[in-house]
């Protein structure tokens, strides 16, 4: 079998590789040679006897060294020389980086691959520099009794093997004798972090698994024309081992493991700086056995910089990670993610190409363990095959990627190579092979739950009605030919157990968006999402039932989802024939994959209320153009029947096209909706629009420096509605700056114009933001904005007018081991008016203190404490004054998704006082002393697994 290696540009390999049980004091028996030919320069290195040696870059690009183990550097050296007409090599330098040890370093006139060919008679080492792209097609590696050809792909993971030696006759290129080496200064000696490997001594024997991670081939003629290999191909491949045990961590302890799992160390940063190996040695092993995929991180690093808190499932950002990556149907459009901290926190995703952001909705049933080491840390996933949808295929292939995130160095490092100068990340991962024989066997979950109440609340009057509740259901989940997931639930559960974060709400004209967390609409939401959001799931305000089937056929992606909503039959009155009825809702979506990440889809609601009805339909498609190009279209049909009767026929198109590499980003975009368009199961913030946006934004990212990035972003929309008249027009520029810390700091100046009832207004902005975690223990952020804005809500008889702006946003976070304290506090204020003077419109304030107390993995108790102000000029605007102060204390313990206690108590009190004039009735006034809302309650759940 032959394994083609793949073309990287400006990516060489690190890996240490064993000729034999060395003597110490190997020594150099002839001048050091060179050789050049048109696209290749080779260096030969010549010994008495077999040596140990490492290969690799520094931390210049252009920069590549090899280090030999135990040799003296006998013969005489003399500075040489290079002719200018070398194609690759600038010069060469030698040094000794520790005892014992001879460093060459070889500076490069650009970017060039390296491999290095071990011949056997005599001992020598021949380090090979092609041209990019020009790696041999046919790359090989032979036991020691098959003579072939020694070149080991970046991609394959390599332990070290004593005694393995090989031939491989090179065609002449023409040798000069080099009889020494320019002495190499102290800034070529090793620099922690640069990607360097420390000299380890061979393991006894080569374990088993050395065999699955390479490939073996009879010898093939070298072709210095073989043709070029492009990084986003997929070629790179890593075949891994099934185990009869599962690895345990303690035997990754010492940094030294001795197992059976194959080896991945070649990580290469993505940033700051991209293509350089990463700050940190790292190293993953990978095994499997019939039921689970292991993958174990040994991550060296100093245990005082290290990021690692004690903190609930999910709540890691900030912290040092590393992470999974699967692409369980190899289909490069979307791939699970598994990350962790170091102490085994775990938060799980799933990414699909052409989305902004992961998934985090996602959750599913793994394990993980997480240990500090006096070199760093250890982490190992334990993956079951239940927990994944993949093809019923007896030979598996998946695609595959690792990852590290280092945040006080602003460094993300993948294994394989994932640039920036690509769009996207499943085309660039790594061909996992060697899984056969797998399947998630028989998969029946059952998540029973009861939840009980007891709330007291302001109903009517200044009394409070009491109310107690006892609720019971059940939610399931049935696997149907390993890739398919059929959801159902009885009388669920639809209670938000996490409270929504703080957002300012006064005097917006749109709607304002909350992020979804009921349990049932998370689970594989994302086969429901399209380039316009026609499913907010959250407009399904108490659903009675439901059931979803979502998943992959070949290249097809389903999702069907029915329930219903209680909502609208409860809020008719009671003497109305429809109250208490229900609203069936329905939504459908199927997509078909093509080509390289290109997909067409459809997508289908409706929602019925006794004789009024709502019906979607749409037709979008994405086609990725190449490495850097991609565009996505949706085309929509709305059909809406009133209650009473009134009819509107409406439709929606947009169209977006984007680009990105290391340093451009650019989208350009049109959207239309005419007036009769309604999707209420939408997101949808606006209709009657032709809208047309353009960004743009370039960063320049230094190798060297405590800044990673900087640069401008320009932007630019404007806005018709179907009459023809410019409704909204904006330009902008943000600059961007960010360090090590990582810190980041924005400035931007925005001019808008905005017509709204009858008026146009000229409006301009400018602001300040910043963010620090440059302490591992705390996180600041802060931002300010001042500028014009329209009074959308004007009090009876005042038009709306342009006032004075502020907003103000700070917010700080103490991250201790098992204790997380949060503070946030938002401002807005409004001031101007119709009348002289500085009138105050009205001011806006928002605080939370959140504390989350850690005391294990799965035990934590959270309390927050919401403070809400809204302080008007009732003559101006209308709105009332509210004060608000909201304690809310939730008890989790949390074993895994599905298997939870929760013990929650929630007090609200307002700033309501008995009206004088008219009592009973209640008026604002006085502080928020009275209490208007308590609940407590009891939520327990537990998933079996059939």
């Amino acid at each position: 079998m032959l394994a083609r290696a793949p073309k990287l540009p400006g990516l060489l390999v690190a890996a240490a590789f064993v000729l034999s049980a060395a003597d110490p004091q190997a020594s150099f028996t002839q001048p050091i040679q060179l050789a050049s030919g048109p696209e290749r320069t080779e260096i030969r290195l010549q010994f008495d006897k077999p040596v140990r040696y490492e290969a690799g870059r520094l931390r210049n690009p252009d920069r590549v060294y090899v280090d030999l183990f135990d040799v003296s550097a006998k013969a005489g050296w003399s500075i040489p020389s290079i002719s200018p007409g070398d194609p690759l090599v600038q010069q060469i330098r030698t040094g000794r980086p520790a005892p014992n040890t001879v460093r060459l370093v070889v500076d490069l006139k650009s970017g060039a691959d390296l491999s290095v060919v071990v011949l056997k008679d005599p001992p020598r080492l021949l380090v090979v520099l092609r041209s990019e792209g020009l790696r041999p097609e046919n790359a090989v590696v032979a036991r020691a009794s098959e003579p072939a050809r020694a070149v080991i792909a970046p991609s394959a993971p390599y332990r070290r093997q004593p005694n393995a030696w090989f031939e491989a006759p090179l065609p002449p290129l023409g040798w000069i004798n080099l009889p020494s080496m320019t002495p190499l200064p102290p800034s070529l000696l090793p620099v922690p972090g640069a990607g360097t490997i420390a000299p380890t001594a061979p393991p006894a024997a080569a374990p088993a698994a050395v065999a699955s991670s390479v490939v073996v081939a009879p010898a093939a003629p070298v072709s210095p024309a073989a043709p070029a290999v492009n990084p986003t191909n997929s070629t790179r491949r890593l075949t891994i081992p099934r185990v009869e045990h599962a690895p345990r961590i303690e035997d990754f302890l010492d940094g030294k493991p001795n197992t059976q799992a194959v080896e991945v160390r070649d990580f290469r940063q993505q940033e700051p700086h991209d293509g350089s190996p990463v700050s940190q040695p790292t190293g993953a092993y990978l095994a499997f056995n019939d039921n689970k995929l292991f993958v174990t991180f040994v991550c060296h690093d100093d245990p005082a910089a290290t990021r690692a808190h004690m903190t609930k499932r999910e709540d890691i950002g900030g912290d040092d990670t590393v992470a999974v990556y699967l692409d369980t149907f190899h289909d490069r459009h979307r791939a699970y993610v598994f990350e962790s901290n170091p102490l085994g926190i775990q938060r799980d995703a799933i990414v699909t190409e052409g989305e902004e952001d992961a998934d985090y909705n996602f959750d599913t049933v793994w394990d993980s363990e997480g240990r500090l080491t006096s070199f760093g840390f250890v982490v190992q996933f334990a993956i079951p095959f239940r927990s994944l949808r993949f093809s019923g295929a007896s030979v598996q292939q998946w695609g595959i990627a690792l990852a590290r995130n280092i945040p006080r160095n602003n460094e993300e490092s993948y294994w394989p190579y994932i640039t920036s100068k690509v769009q996207g990340l499943a085309q660039q991962m790594a061909t996992m092979d060697g899984l056969e024989r797998i399947s998630p066997g028989r998969n029946v979950q059952l998540i029973p739950y009861i939840t009980a109440s007891n709330s007291r609340f302001l109903a009517s009057g200044p009394g409070l009605t009491t109310s107690s509740d006892v609720r019971g259901g059940v939610d399931g989940k049935v696997i149907l030919k390993d890739a398919l997931t059929f959801d159902f639930t009885a009388n669920p559960d639809f209670s938000q157990v996490e409270s929504d974060d703080p957002q300012v709400t006064v005097n917006q004209r749109y709607a304002v968006y909350f992020p979804e967390k009921r349990p049932f609409f998370l689970d594989n939401s994302a086969y429901f999402s399209t380039p316009v959001n026609l499913f907010y799931s959250r407009r399904v305000v108490d659903p009675n039932a439901g059931a979803r089937l979502s998943g992959k056929v070949g290249p097809w992606t389903l999702g069907f989802l029915a329930t219903d909503d209680r909502a609208p039959g409860q809020s008719v009155d009671s003497s109305d024939p429809l109250h208490g009825g229900l609203t069936p809702i329905g939504v459908a979506r199927v997509t078909r994959e093509f080509g390289q990440q290109s997909s067409v889809g459809m997508f289908f609601s409706d929602r019925q209320f006794g004789s009024s009805f709502n019906r979607v339909y749409s037709l979008d498609w994405r086609l990725k153009l190449n490495n850097n190009w991609s565009v996505k279209t949706q085309a929509i049909r709305s059909y809406d029947r009133a209650l009473d009767g009134t009819r509107s026929v409406g439709s929606g198109l947009t169209a977006e096209a984007v680009y990105s590499d290391r340093h451009l980003i650019y989208s350009g975009s049109y959207t239309d909706f005419t007036p009769g368009f309604r999707a209420p199961l939408g997101f949808i913030q606006r209709v009657d629009l032709r809208q047309e946006a353009q960004y743009v934004s370039y960063m320049w990212r230094p190798e060297h420096g405590p800044v990673t990035s900087f640069g401008p972003t320009l932007n630019q929309t404007l806005i018709f509605d179907h009459a023809g008249r410019l409704s909204d027009w904006s330009g902008g520029a943000q600059f961007d700056i960010t360090f090590r810390g990582p810190t980041r700091l924005s400035a931007y100046r925005y001019q808008t114009y905005e017509y709204y009832l009858g008026q146009g207004f000229h409006k301009a902005a400018s602001g300040l933001s910043y963010y620090t975690a440059w302490r591992r223990w705390l996180d600041l952020y802060g931002s300010y904005a001042r500028g014009d804005a329209v009074n959308y809500s004007p009090a009876a008889g005042v038009q709306p007018f342009l006032g004075k702006s502020d907003a103000a946003a700070f917010g700080a976070t103490v991250h201790l081991p098992r204790l997380r304290l949060e503070q946030y506090y938002l401002f807005s204020r409004l001031a101007g008016g119709s009348t002289p003077g500085d009138l105050t419109v009205f001011n806006n304030h928002v605080a939370r203190s959140k504390l989350n107390y850690q005391f294990s993995r799965a035990l934590s108790l959270r309390a927050i404490v919401d403070y809400y102000a809204q302080l008007p000029n009732e003559s101006l605007v209308m709105q009332t004054h509210l004060k608000q102060v909201t304690t809310d204390v939730l008890l989790t313990y949390l074993i895994h998704p599905g298997t939870a206690a929760y013990i929650g108590y929630t007090n609200r009190f307002q700033n309501l006082v008995p009206d004088p004039l008219s009592p009973p009735t209640l008026v604002p006034g006085g502080p928020p002393t009275f209490q208007t809302d308590r609940l407590f309650f009891v939520k327990l759940s537990y998933l079996f697994h059939f």
